[in-house]
């Protein structure tokens, strides 16, 4: 078995716990509190981080976008648990959201250049419609 596979496999495990996690904080805790929380949860992994970690040398100009990243990944989380918080149920709402990839495909042909095949837009057209059943609801 190759080296990715199990740490690809527990990450999503963890990440399908973090869905209920983050319902359960958004119920309890409200939006703003449990953001302030998962921000601790980050702090306390720091050390495993950096003592798995090889070189710390980054270029001057590229830490300024590791910022930007965590800024806008602090902000779509906040957003998500916004979003439960307001009554979204976790199997809708988390789901919906973990289609962000679908997202990153489109920008990343439109502002990187980056070519598709029609293998590649049949794929972002299908994680749409699964979206789209995933986020339906009778009434």
């Amino acid at each position: 078995m190759d080296g990715w596979i199990l740490p690809a496999i527990a990450a999503l495990v963890l990440w399908g716990i973090v869905g209920i996690l983050q319902k359960l904080g958004s119920n309890r805790l409200g939006a703003n509190a449990l953001l302030l929380w998962v921000t601790i949860g980050y702090i306390v992994m720091l050390p495993a981080v950096l003592w798995r970690s090889g070189s710390w040398d980054v270029a001057s100009d590229a830490w300024p976008l590791g910022v930007l990243a965590g800024t806008v990944n602090g902000l779509g989380t906040w957003l998500l648990f916004r979003s439960l918080e307001h009554g979204a149920k976790a199997s809708v709402a988390v789901p919906l959201t973990a289609l962000y990839p679908v997202v990153t495909v489109v920008l990343a042909f439109v502002f990187l250049a980056e070519r598709l095949s029609l293998r590649e837009w049949l794929g972002v057209a299908l994680a749409v419609c699964g979206g789209a059943l995933l986020s339906y609801e009778r009434e």
